[in-house]
């Protein structure tokens, strides 16, 4: 398997950042011009300018998955991780490495959203019936809060850049499609109406779209190795159209991987 770290422009060109032989997923983008990515376990920094990978002390955090992400302000990480516990637990860390500290008491957790005002994390989770359902957690407090409910799953969510709507992917009846919804769980809205099967919301930093990852129809769960579109919407609603067409699924796009600027996004693809 060979892993492509791409960066797409919204006129669809694709350049490729690195090549490397292994399997690495989800690159986030740092707005000093690198991006972080995972691969076994462990977080690894790719700068731009020099695209090697270079390891992340994530200190004793060594299963970290592929929910991970930067707080607004670029000092801090956030890792989904199961090395002392379970199942997956999300933790906040310094951006430049160093020991974490746990955020939610409940497990399994997945990190996929930060708020735009720095205070309060989006993501997912399963409790004791272990449907995943979205939850935010208020840092300062560490306050966990229900959203909404009523989906048999959910996954992927991300905020707006105003901070004012939850993107996030729902599954009701064996249909999986991208909804949205306020802070405190009202204004609930379906996005997105086609026979695709839709995954990970990602509002861009300037509010003019959001890009995701559709399936083809009739896939369940979010699997790899498959043929995916990754398309663009306008951000108020309207049809999507495809910006690239590629080989992957799990671990293309599960986070948050917008330039700062939105004119570019980050993304992997992979050679079998």
């Amino acid at each position: 398997m060979i892993s492509e770290l791409c960066i797409c422009d919204l006129a669809g060109n694709v350049s490729v950042v690195m090549r490397h032989a292994g399997h690495i997923e989800a690159p986030n983008w740092h707005q000093d011009g690198y991006l972080i990515v995972n691969g076994g376990g462990r977080l690894f920094r790719v700068a731009l300018d020099h695209p090697i990978l270079e390891p992340i002390d994530t200190d004793f955090a060594t299963k970290c998955n592929n929910d991970h992400g930067i707080s607004p302000d670029g000092t801090m990480l956030v890792i989904s991780d199961k090395s002392r516990t379970a199942e997956s637990c999300i933790y906040t860390m310094p951006i430049t490495g160093g020991k974490p500290t746990r955020i939610t008491p409940n497990v399994p957790s997945w990190w996929h959203g930060w708020s735009p005002d720095g205070t309060t994390l989006v993501y997912v989770g399963a409790r004791g019936d272990r449907v995943i359902r979205l939850y935010t957690t208020d840092l300062l407090t560490r306050t966990e809060m229900l959203v909404c409910d009523g989906f048999d799953h959910v996954d992927g969510p991300d905020y707006s850049p105003d901070g004012q709507w939850i993107w996030f992917n729902g599954e009701r009846a064996g249909r999986v499609d991208l909804w949205r919804v306020r802070l405190d769980g009202t204004d609930l809205e379906r996005m997105t109406d086609d026979d695709l099967v839709n995954w990970f919301p990602h509002p861009s930093p300037d509010g003019e779209h959001v890009l995701f990852l559709a399936y083809p129809a009739e896939t369940k769960g979010h699997p790899a190795d498959l043929d995916v579109s990754l398309r663009l919407m306008p951000m108020s609603g309207g049809p999507p159209c495809d910006i690239a067409e590629v080989f992957g699924g799990q671990g293309t796009i599960n986070v948050p991987c917008w330039a700062p600027d939105a004119k570019r996004f980050a993304f992997m693809r992979y050679v079998a």
